[in-house]
C-alpha cells in the first residue's frame, strides 16, 4: 500500500505511476535548501484552495525550472492543519482533479516546502516567521484566510474581543490574523524597510483593500499607544515599498469526498482518511477539486514576483481585476449559485449537480445568466462572459463528482443578494432600453429566498436553514407566516435597501416578488408549481 510521504514518492516511482499519479519533476532537496536561506513566498491559510490550486500553480513553475524556491505555508487559525495534514505527510498533497466525465487526474503537489503555525506559544515557528519576514529576499505574502479573516469588527461595528486584546498588548503575542501580519511587517520595517507585496487570494470583492485596511488599522492603533512609530504606518502606506493588489480567484475545492477516498484506496493509496479538526475544518491528505480555475491578479509588486503567468495566472490592471470580479459575482456564477441554493433546499436537493438534471432549475439559472444577466454584464475583455457562463453551466455546476451542496452555498445569503441580484437590477434601471420590471427569473430567485427563510420545504417539512447574520431579524419579519397563508406581509424584507442595494418597489419589482412569494405559500408543492409557472 502506497503512503503519501517523500520516501515513498522517491523510492516507489513506478508504483505511483502505475496508480495513475503524476509526480513532481524538480529537485526537492535543492528547492527546500534555497527556500530556507532565501525565502520568496509565504502563504497564510493552509487549507484546500491553497493546496489544490495555488500550490499546484507554483509547482508548474518548479517543473519548468523557472522557479527555484518553494512556498512556505503558515496557518493563523486552525493549527491542526499543520499538525495533522502537513507534518505527517511531509507537506505533500495528493491533488485529485475531477472531470465531469468521471476521469480523475491525480498528482502529488510538492511545492510546499515548510508548514508552520502562527501559534504564539510555539517558539520555533514564531522564530522562523520572523526570520522569513526579516529576509530581504521575501517577495510576496499571500492569503486564503476567508473574508472573515480580515474583519476586525463584529456586527455592532465595535472591535472584536481578540482585536481589542491585540491592540492593548501591542506586538506581543498577537492572535488575530491582521495583528500577526502587522507584527511581522513591523519586524521587516525595523530590519531595513524592505519592500514586500501582500496578496489576498480570497474569494471576496476588493480583497486587497480589505487586507490593507486590516493591517494598517492595527498599525495605527499601535501607533496611538506608542507601540510602533508613525514611520511604520507610513511604510505600510508607501506603495513604493508595500502594496496590496486586488485579485479574483475562482475554483471549487469542496470538502474531501469519501468517494475519492475509496477510489484512491482501490488504487493502492492508503492513509487517506478524512480529518475533521476541533475547529470543524474538513480536510484530508488529498484535495478533490474541479478542473476549471481562474486567478487574476493586479500586477503591482514591489520586490519582484514568481512568473506565475507561465502557469496560467493572469496579471493585469486594477480595473480589469474589478471587472472580472464583477462579471463573476453579479452575472455569470454567483447569482446562479444562490438561485440553485435556496431552490435546492426547498426541493430537497443535497447536490448542485443533481439540481442541474432538473429541467426547471436548469432553465431557471439559464434565464438568470443568459437572458437577464448577459445584456448588462461587465465585460473584462480578458475572459469572455459568454464562454465563462457556458463553462459554469455545462461543466462546473453539472459535474457530479464535485460534492458541493445547496446548503453550503445558502450560507449568509442576506449578505450576498444585494451583489448577486441587486447589481443587475440597478444596471437595468440605469439603461433607457431596459426596464427592471420586465425581469422574471431574478425576482423569482428573491421570492424563493424569502420562502426559504420559513425553514419549511416544499413538502411542508421543517429543515435547517444555513447560518446567516440576519437570520433572526428576517425570520422575525416573517413571524406567523405559514403554508396556505397567501396574504402574509413580506414587505418588511423587500423594502430593506440595505439587503438588496436598491428599492425594489421603486423599480417596479416589489409587488411582483410579493405575488410570487404568496404563490409559493399556497400549500405543499407550491414552490415547484410557481417555478414551473414562471420558468416554463
Amino acid at each position: 500500500m502506497l503512503r503519501l510521504d517523500r520516501s515513498s514518492i522517491q523510492n516507489n516511482k513506478a508504483a505511483w505511476t502505475a496508480a495513475g499519479v503524476e509526480l513532481p519533476q524538480f529537485d526537492y532537496d535543492q528547492v527546500a535548501a534555497q527556500t530556507q536561506t532565501k525565502p520568496e513566498w509565504i502563504h497564510f491559510g493552509a487549507g484546500n484552495i491553497f493546496r489544490g490550486f495555488v500550490a499546484n500553480v507554483h509547482q508548474k513553475l518548479l517543473n519548468l525550472g523557472v522557479a527555484d524556491t518553494g512556498i512556505i505555508a503558515a496557518e493563523t487559525f486552525d493549527f491542526e492543519m499543520i499538525d495533522k495534514v502537513y507534518k505527517p505527510y511531509d507537506n505533500l498533497t495528493l491533488l485529485v482533479l475531477m472531470n465531469a466525465n468521471g476521469d480523475f487526474e491525480k498528482k502529488v503537489i510538492s511545492s510546499i516546502v515548510e508548514g508552520i503555525t502562527a501559534d504564539p506559544t510555539r517558539i520555533e515557528d514564531n522564530k522562523r516567521l520572523v526570520e522569513i519576514f526579516e529576509n530581504p529576499s521575501l517577495q510576496m505574502a499571500s492569503f486564503t484566510i476567508t473574508e472573515k479573516g480580515y474583519s476586525l469588527t463584529g456586527p455592532s461595528g465595535q472591535y472584536m474581543g481578540i482585536v481589542e486584546q491585540d491592540i492593548a498588548n501591542g506586538l506581543d503575542r498577537p492572535i488575530h490574523a491582521m495583528s500577526i501580519i502587522a507584527a511581522l511587517a513591523h519586524r521587516r520595517y525595523v530590519k531595513g524597510q524592505y519592500p514586500l507585496t501582500f496578496v489576498s487570494m480570497d474569494n471576496c470583492s476588493h480583497n486587497g483593500d480589505k487586507l490593507k485596511n486590516g493591517v494598517v488599522t492595527i498599525a495605527k492603533e499601535w501607533a496611538k499607544k506608542g507601540f510602533v512609530e508613525q514611520g511604520f504606518v507610513a511604510y505600510l502606506e508607501d506603495e513604493s515599498k508595500i502594496t496590496f493588489p486586488l485579485s479574483m480567484i475562482d475554483k471549487i475545492t469542496p470538502r474531501p469526498s469519501t468517494e475519492v477516498q475509496e477510489a484512491l484506496l482501490k488504487q493502492g493509496i492508503g492513509e487517506m482518511d478524512v480529518i475533521i479538526t476541533s475547529k470543524n475544518t474538513y480536510t484530508a491528505p488529498f484535495v478533490n477539486a474541479e478542473v476549471s480555475e481562474y486567478l487574476v491578479i493586479e500586477d503591482k509588486f514591489t520586490n519582484g514576483r514568481p512568473a506565475l503567468e507561465q502557469a496560467g495566472v493572469i496579471f493585469t490592471d486594477r480595473d480589469t481585476v474589478n471587472n472580472v470580479e464583477t462579471m463573476k459575482v453579479t452575472t455569470c456564477l454567483n447569482p446562479l449559485h444562490t438561485a440553485l441554493a435556496v431552490s435546492g433546499c426547498l426541493l430537497g436537493y443535497t447536490l448542485i449537480a443533481d439540481e442541474m438534471k432538473d429541467a426547471t432549475l436548469r432553465k431557471f439559472v439559464e434565464i438568470i445568466g443568459y437572458q437577464e444577466g448577459l445584456p448588462v454584464v461587465v465585460d473584462p475583455r480578458i475572459i469572455s462572459p459568454k464562454q465563462f457562463l457556458d463553462e459554469v453551466l455545462n461543466e462546473r455546476f453539472a459535474n457530479p463528482f464535485i460534492p458541493d451542496t445547496p446548503q453550503r452555498i445558502a450560507t449568509d445569503t442576506s449578505q450576498k443578494v444585494g451583489i448577486r441580484f441587486g447589481e443587475t437590477i440597478k444596471s437595468y434601471a440605469r439603461r433607457e432600453d431596459l426596464n427592471p420590471a420586465d425581469l422574471t427569473a431574478i425576482p423569482l430567485a428573491i421570492a424563493t429566498w424569502c420562502r426559504y427563510l420559513l425553514g419549511v420545504n416544499d413538502e411542508g417539512e421543517k429543515f435547517a436553514i444555513s447560518s446567516d447574520p440576519l437570520l433572526e431579524t428576517l425570520q422575525a419579519a416573517l413571524q406567523g407566516v405559514a403554508l396556505g397563508d397567501t396574504t402574509s406581509n413580506v414587505q418588511a424584507i423587500l423594502h430593506d435597501e440595505t439587503i438588496f442595494g436598491v428599492n425594489l418597489y421603486e423599480v417596479g419589482l416589489g409587488q411582483k416578488i410579493e405575488t410570487m412569494f404568496h404563490e409559493m405559500l399556497a400549500g405543499t408543492g407550491a414552490v415547484r408549481r410557481t417555478l414551473e409557472k414562471y420558468i416554463g
